[in-house]
C-alpha cells in the first residue's frame, strides 16, 4: 500500500512563515540602529534643558545676548547645545561677579566715606632712640606745663555777680580775638560739663548766671533731667569712653552711657563752646573718642582734669608706652588747631607719676585749650 503524501501547500506555508519571521527580525535590527543617534540627541537635549530652565528662572537681567544666541542655536545640534550651555554658565558667573557691588548702593556709603574711619590715634615717635620712661616723662611733663598761646583774660568775675570762690581754676579764655566772650555777652554760649559725683559745680553755676546754656552730665543724679534755674540742666547720663575699635572685645554698656556725638544729635546741638571734663581717669579715653569721631572739631574750648598717677581706664602697656600714648593724644589736639593756654598743677593731690614719686610731678593737672579756628 502506497504511503499518503502531504499536501504541498502545507510545506510552502511553513517556509513562508520562516521567511517572514527573518524579515521582521532584520527590520527591527535596522530600526534600532537608525534610532540610536536620535536617542543620543534627545539625551543631550535633556541635559541641556536644566541650563535653559535656570536661565529662564534668573530672567533676562542675568543673561546675555551671546548666551541667548548660543542656546537658540543649540536646539538644532546637540554638540552646539552642550558648548553653548558651557558658555552661558561662564558668562552668567562673570556677570554675577561684576554686579556684586550693585547690591549695596554707593550712596549709602557716602556719609561714612566722607571721613576716614580711625580706630587708633597716630603715635608720635619715641622721645629717644630706644624707649625710655625717663625721656618720655620729661617730654610729656614739659608739654603739659608749657602754654602754647597766651590768654590775658581768664577771670569770670567780670561777667557775673556771683562772688563765691571757685574751688578749682577751670580756666576759659575770654580774649576778644576768640568768640567765646562775645557769645557769652550775647547769651548764646553752650557749656557741657562731664563729671562723676562731683560737688564742685561753682564753675557751671557761674557760667549759667552769665547767660550760658549749661548741661551737666552725671550718672549719679536721681532723676533723668533736672533743671536748676533758667540756664542749668542736669542729665543722668555719662559719656561712653569705651574703646571704639570693633576688634576690641565689646563691653556691656549701661543704659546711661552714650557717645558724645549721640547726645549732640539727640539734643539737636551742633556746637559746644566749652567742654569741661572731670572724669577721674576716664578722660584719656574720652579724649581719644572725641578725636577719632571728629567731635572735637565741634568744640570751642576744652578744660580737662587729667590724672597721671596711673595709666587710666582701658589704657594698657608698660610705663613708657603709656606716656607716649598720652603725649600722642595731646599732639592730636594740636593738629586740630587746639592750643594750650593754661595749666594748673594741683599740689593738694598726691605727688605721683605712674605710681612713683618721680619727676616732681603731681598726680593731677587741669589743662585748658582753645580751638584757634573756632567761629
Amino acid at each position: 500500500m502506497m504511503p499518503k503524501e502531504k499536501p504541498l501547500w502545507k510545506g510552502f506555508a511553513f517556509r513562508l512563515c520562516l521567511l517572514s519571521a527573518a524579515l521582521v527580525l532584520c527590520l527591527q535590527l535596522g530600526l534600532r540602529r537608525s534610532w540610536a543617534p536620535a536617542e543620543k540627541a534627545g539625551a543631550a537635549a535633556a541635559r541641556a534643558l536644566p541650563a535653559r530652565s535656570t536661565e529662564q528662572r534668573l530672567g533676562p537681567a542675568r543673561g546675555s545676548r551671546k548666551g541667548g544666541a548660543g542656546a537658540h542655536l543649540g536646539a538644532g545640534r546637540p554638540e552646539a547645545a552642550t558648548a553653548s550651555r558651557r558658555r552661558v554658565t561662564y558668562l552668567r558667573s562673570s556677570r554675577r561677579r561684576d554686579s556684586e557691588p550693585a547690591c549695596c548702593p554707593l550712596q549709602s556709603l557716602g556719609s561714612s566715606r566722607r571721613k576716614t574711619i580711625r580706630w587708633h590715634v597716630d603715635l608720635q615717635p619715641w622721645a629717644s632712640p630706644t624707649p625710655s620712661l625717663n625721656y618720655e616723662a620729661l617730654r610729656f611733663l614739659k608739654y603739659i606745663t608749657t602754654p602754647q598761646i597766651s590768654c590775658e583774660h581768664m577771670n569770670m568775675n567780670s561777667l557775673t555777680d556771683n562772688s563765691e570762690t571757685i574751688k578749682k581754676p577751670w580756666s576759659i579764655c575770654l580774649d576778644d580775638r576768640f568768640s567765646l566772650v562775645h557769645r557769652i555777652k550775647s547769651k548764646q554760649c553752650r557749656l557741657y560739663s562731664l563729671g562723676l559725683s562731683s560737688d564742685d559745680n561753682q564753675f557751671e553755676i557761674s557760667m549759667a548766671n552769665s547767660g550760658c546754656e549749661v548741661h551737666r552730665f552725671d550718672p549719679s543724679i536721681k532723676s533723668a533731667h533736672i533743671q536748676e534755674g533758667q540756664h542749668l540742666w542736669n542729665h543722668r547720663l555719662s559719656i561712653d569712653w569705651r574703646d571704639p575699635n570693633p576688634a576690641v572685645a565689646a563691653h556691656k554698656l549701661r543704659s546711661r552711657a552714650k557717645k558724645l556725638g549721640t547726645i549732640l544729635n539727640e539734643f539737636g546741638h551742633q556746637k559746644i563752646d566749652v567742654l569741661k571734663a572731670d572724669m577721674e581717669s576716664a578722660e584719656w579715653k574720652i579724649l581719644e573718642n572725641l578725636i577719632l569721631e571728629d567731635i572735637v572739631e565741634q568744640i570751642g574750648q576744652l578744660v580737662f582734669e587729667v590724672h597721671i598717677h596711673w595709666p587710666g581706664f582701658e589704657v594698657s602697656g608698660n610705663d613708657s608706652t603709656v606716656v607716649r600714648y598720652w603725649y600722642s593724644l595731646l599732639k592730636e589736639l594740636e593738629l586740630k588747631d587746639f592750643r594750650l593756654f593754661h595749666t594748673y598743677k594741683d599740689l593738694l593731690k598726691p605727688q605721683m607719676f605712674l605710681k612713683k614719686e618721680a619727676f616732681n610731678a603731681s598726680s593731677c593737672y587741669t589743662l585748658s585749650w582753645v580751638n584757634t579756628r573756632w567761629k
